[in-house]
């Protein structure tokens, strides 16, 4: 048990570290900002108003996940988990970590605006 509590809290400060390490551009950044993209629980960015989001944003995005789950895959290989539970524990610090007035897709799948 206690060896599992080490390996999530490692994957869990490792997985803070994504935001910083990646980060992202201007035209997601301002999407982000104008929730028409938002972190999601799995780990991964997501498109919340695919009507507002051009062609080059989703190619953003698209990079950006790729990048993550690359990220993940070290995350998973280097602590002993799946891709998923690494994907996960980061998701949800990023989710909770968003900032006020950026939407946020939740395990149910609805998206909420972070107040």
């Amino acid at each position: 048990m206690k060896k599992i509590l080490a390996k999530i809290a490692m994957v869990a400060f490792a997985a803070a570290s994504i935001a910083a390490a990646h980060a992202a551009p201007p035209i997601v950044e301002e999407a982000k900002s104008k929730c028409v993209v938002g972190e999601q629980s799995d780990g991964y960015l997501g498109v919340v108003d695919s009507a507002a989001a051009s062609e080059a944003l989703k190619r953003e995005v698209r990079n950006i996940n790729q990048q993550r789950k690359a990220h993940f895959a070290e995350l998973a290989a280097k602590n002993g988990i799946t891709i998923e539970d690494a994907a996960a524990l980061t998701g949800k610090r990023l989710v909770e970590g968003a900032s006020s007035g950026q939407c946020v897709r939740m395990p149910d799948g609805s998206w909420a605006k972070q107040p």
